[in-house]
């Protein structure tokens, strides 16, 4: 019976492309899921900006999810006088979400 001979360095460089490429797949960035930034999401937080009272859960959740958005937002003349008034940012602070510098 012949036996054959694989080249010692196969296994070594099976070896190195399996940890290779664990190493990729392990040092990747997380993937963010989109947010899709829409200023009517926040519509819940309207009496708490406008009237001064307490935000409710769901202005608070709206609020973690539009973050990202923020700054957009910021940027539109029309969006900008209600997103960086005094009482918006004190909802946002309410809410645990830092208001962002952009």
């Amino acid at each position: 019976m012949k036996a054959v001979v694989v080249g010692a360095s196969s296994p070594v460089v099976i070896c190195s492309s399996l940890f290779l490429l664990l190493l990729l797949l392990t040092t990747q960035a997380p993937v963010s899921e989109a947010v899709t930034c829409a200023p009517t999401e926040l519509s819940s937080c309207a009496s708490a900006i406008v009237s001064s009272t307490p935000p409710s859960k769901l202005c608070c959740t709206k609020i973690r999810e539009q973050k990202p958005c923020l700054c957009q937002y910021l940027k539109n003349p029309t969006l900008k006088r209600f997103v960086s008034s005094p009482n918006a940012k004190k909802v946002a602070s309410t809410c645990g979400t830092p208001f962002p510098s952009c």
